[in-house]
């Protein structure tokens, strides 16, 4: 699932969700830096965490 997650994409961590809804900024081989609403810039081991990819941001 990590090779699917592009930059602009949205996404959710299944284990901090008061986080909020995040954009990938960047992926780098497994490192994936994410901007949070609620938690701001964050660098994610995609190797260690699954994020949850959101299709429809709105909801």
């Amino acid at each position: 699932m990590l090779e699917l997650l592009e930059p602009g994409m949205y996404v959710r961590h299944p284990r901090q969700p008061d986080w909020g809804l995040g954009q990938v900024q960047s992926r780098i081989g497994s490192r994936v830096t994410v901007n949070f609403q609620h938690a701001g810039k964050q660098v994610i081991d995609g190797e260690q965490v699954e994020l949850i990819i959101v299709f429809d941001p709105q909801e």
